[in-house]
């Protein structure tokens, strides 16, 4: 009970530094809508799709899943930040759960994202863009274990590395492989076998794929409960790893 009554408030403070200062909420849709408004219209000659809709079901699901991948990755930046300032070794001076602290900073991320991807979706509707909402729902819980197990994941590195100079490098080096390995802008069907089997390693390729299942109606798809799981194991060992990252740091 504890844990939830500090989790909810580290949340709520995080969540009111946002909506003070939108600015990077803005940033972080910005990528996407380029996309969705610049790339998304080449892709019915080059998916050589019958319609403008059935390219956006492709289309939309991998956008999302990047939207997830690098609206959460580079969270740790803001850690270290309050590392420099101070805010985290302030901590050790209350009684709430270092578990909460990292937890309601992950939430924070998680709201933030689930709102980008509801607006980025809402954008696809005049493009032909059609979901139904139990299929859009269970997407947008998919995409939030994806959000929390990245923000997890970013704020572990922070404290470890404490320095946006060795973070930075890190985290363009990991993004970029991941990003070509998930089919997130074109399937992977299109693909040379090698690669399809290298990218059967990567995670966020199989929530792509489950994310368009559930845009083309087919929440049964083996591909939707696959993914899940995936991602649940992953977030789960993030969490714990960041938890611990967090009991170490803030004593």
């Amino acid at each position: 009970m504890k844990l939830l009554r500090d989790t909810w408030i580290v949340f709520q403070r995080q969540m009111l530094l946002v909506l003070r200062n939108p600015v990077w909420l803005i940033i972080g849709v910005i990528q996407p809508l380029y996309f969705l408004l610049l790339f998304g219209p080449l892709l019915k000659r080059a998916l050589n799709a019958p319609t403008n809709a059935i390219a956006y079901q492709t289309f939309v699901p991998g956008l999302l899943v990047m939207l997830a991948m690098f609206g959460s990755l580079f969270v740790g930046f803001g850690l270290i930040a309050e590392l420099r300032a101070g805010i985290i070794e302030r901590s050790r001076v209350t009684p709430v759960s270092r578990m909460a602290l990292m937890l309601g900073r992950s939430l924070r991320d998680v709201v933030s994202l689930l709102f980008q991807s509801i607006l980025i979706t809402v954008l696809a509707i005049p493009f032909g863009l059609r979901i139904k909402a139990a299929d859009l729902l269970l997407t947008l819980l998919l995409l939030a274990m994806i959000g929390l197990m990245l923000s997890a994941v970013s704020n572990a590195l922070a404290l470890k590395l404490r320095s946006e100079d060795s973070l930075a490098p890190l985290m363009n080096a990991v993004s970029q492989p991941i990003l070509l390995l998930s089919g997130i802008l074109l399937p992977l069907a299109f693909a040379p076998i090698w690669l399809q089997r290298v990218a059967d390693f990567n995670p966020f390729s199989w929530a792509v794929n489950a994310a368009r299942s559930l845009f083309a109606g087919h929440p049964g798809d083996a591909s939707v409960w696959q993914a899940l799981v995936i991602v649940v194991v992953l977030t789960a060992a993030a969490l714990t790893w960041s938890a611990r990252s967090f009991a170490r740091s803030v004593r």
